[in-house]
């Protein structure tokens, strides 16, 4: 009862705040010159506001700073309230502890999101863009973002974090590309995370999945605004705010545990995130393949190719965020296995996921060119 109680907390007010933020950044937005004007690679067809990052950013760290100046005053008070479970009150001073490393992700968050902003008004080449995802990304290690990959090399788990970041950032710029499609699923993904920090180890681990639930409350008030047909856009901003914040708080959650699980579950992150991931994989191949660059912006990305099968921008963004379901669903079953046989079985089950999706859009896609 606890976690449900928990997620609720989290939630809400996160909702609340970027709900009424986003309304707000539909009127400020035409005034600071932030329109997403419709173009041949786009499926919009009239001006729309951008801005909407700006939103999420004030639903995720609104909550954020006030959780954690809760937890610092009470710390220092000499009873704590009644009213809070004694759970929660046990983790209040690992929260404060761990709060410098909270901040240090929020500013990096923070300086992506800006630098969004600014891509959103001038359209920055990609060179500098990627150039500030790899500072941050190097950042994040050095305040201790890392993963191990039980390596006894620890610059190798630093480059394998580093990669996970600029590939998360840039596989949920690449997802937003129609009506709810991104913030969908960054609110599906944030949730499978937070149920497994909150009900599949030996104890939760209440700050992480904390910090999960507010981003998906505040995706969820955003995307009140921006469910097709949107009224409003996230634009670059909200996109590498989602990203950079989803790659570290899976690196910082602790997913495998020596005396409770084996090292399979450390495959989690992979499956719940395996459609965004294919989307990147997929949409990067199919440029090179055309010789174009792989940040140039064109319509070959999931979301497209099931329009293009027919399939209305609503059906195909409601068929994505179910097979994100499908595949996190794996993920959540990994800690229900106790080995790598049983987990074998529940990556080739995902994998036949992908492989049926792969093979279902590319013969339609053949054949429709045919006729």
């Amino acid at each position: 009862m606890l976690p449900l109680i928990f997620a609720v907390g989290c939630i809400a007010p996160a909702f609340v705040v970027s709900c009424i933020a986003t309304a707000a950044m539909r009127v400020i937005a035409p005034r600071w010159n932030l329109v997403d004007q419709p173009a041949d690679r786009k499926t919009h067809s009239h001006p729309t506001p951008l801005g909407g990052g700006i939103a999420i950013w004030a639903g995720t760290v609104v909550p954020l700073v006030f959780a954690t100046l809760a937890a610092f005053f009470l710390t220092r008070t000499s009873q704590l309230p009644e009213w809070l479970p004694d759970d929660l009150a046990l983790h209040l001073d690992g929260v404060v502890a761990r709060s410098s490393q909270l901040w240090a992700v929020l500013a990096g968050a923070t300086l992506l999101c800006i630098v969004g902003l600014i891509d959103d008004a001038r359209n920055l080449p990609w060179l500098p863009r990627l150039i500030v995802q790899l500072a941050v990304a190097a950042a994040m290690v050095s305040a201790g973002v890392g993963a191990t990959v039980f390596s006894p090399l620890p610059w190798l788990g630093s480059a394998v974090t580093l990669a996970w970041i600029v590939v998360l950032v840039n596989s949920f710029n690449f997802l937003d590309n129609m009506d709810g499609l991104s913030a969908g699923i960054g609110c599906i993904t944030s949730v499978m995370f937070a149920a497994i920090m909150l009900t599949s180890l030996s104890e939760p681990r209440w700050l992480v999945a904390g910090v999960l639930l507010v981003l998906a409350g505040s995706l969820a008030g955003f995307l009140v605004h921006n469910w097709p047909p949107a009224t409003i856009f996230m634009g670059d901003s909200g996109s590498y705010f989602i990203g950079l914040m989803l790659a570290t708080m899976t690196v910082l959650g602790t997913f495998y545990e020596s005396d409770q699980s084996g090292r399979h579950v450390m495959l989690a992150p992979l499956c719940i995130l395996a459609i965004p991931l294919y989307d990147f994989c997929s949409v990067l191949v199919i440029r090179l393949r055309q010789g174009k660059s792989p940040f140039h912006a064109d319509r070959n990305h999931f979301s497209h190719r099931l329009v293009e099968l027919g399939l209305k921008p609503r059906d195909a963004v409601l068929t994505i965020h179910l097979a994100t379901m499908t595949t996190g669903i794996g993920g959540l079953l990994l800690y229900r296995v106790s080995g790598w046989t049983e987990s074998v079985l529940v990556l080739v089950l995902i994998g036949c996921i992908l492989a049926i999706i792969s093979i279902l859009e590319t013969a339609g896609r053949r054949s429709k060119k045919r006729s």
